[in-house]
């Protein structure tokens, strides 16, 4: 199983940025895909970048596509999400969660128990 936690999180301005970051534990990271997905209150929780294990390989929803940026570092056991023009809805509880790679079939999935997750950080992006 894989620990996670996440960091980066805070209040920015619309047009901002921030970085994110997950600090994975345990063995066989670079085995793993890797998810970032998002929540607010009320709503369900959505896939907005991955990055495949093997070439990774990197999917974007299209609220996200062209402003996010997501990066692995394998001897650092570390995932990134690069986070630019942020918008007021980008305003949510961020989360990674790690997918064994043998698993995973693409992005925009949920993988149930397959799946190792994260506390979340929160990101609020207003003036």
């Amino acid at each position: 199983q894989v620990q996670l936690v996440e960091s980066g999180g805070g209040l920015v301005q619309p047009g901002g940025s921030l970085r994110l970051s997950c600090a994975a534990s345990g063995s066989d990271f670079d085995k793993n895909a890797i998810m970032w997905w998002r929540q607010t209150p009320g709503k369900e929780r959505e896939v907005v970048s991955c990055i495949s294990s093997r070439e990774n390989r990197t999917y974007y929803s299209s609220s996200v596509k062209g402003r996010f940026t997501i990066s692995r570092d394998n001897a650092k056991a570390m995932s990134y999400l690069k986070m630019d023009r942020l918008k007021p809805e980008d305003t949510a509880n961020y989360y990674c969660s790690t997918v064994p790679g043998w698993v995973f079939r693409g992005c925009f999935t949920d993988y149930g128990n397959f799946a190792s997750w994260g506390q979340g950080t929160q990101v609020t992006v207003s003036s």
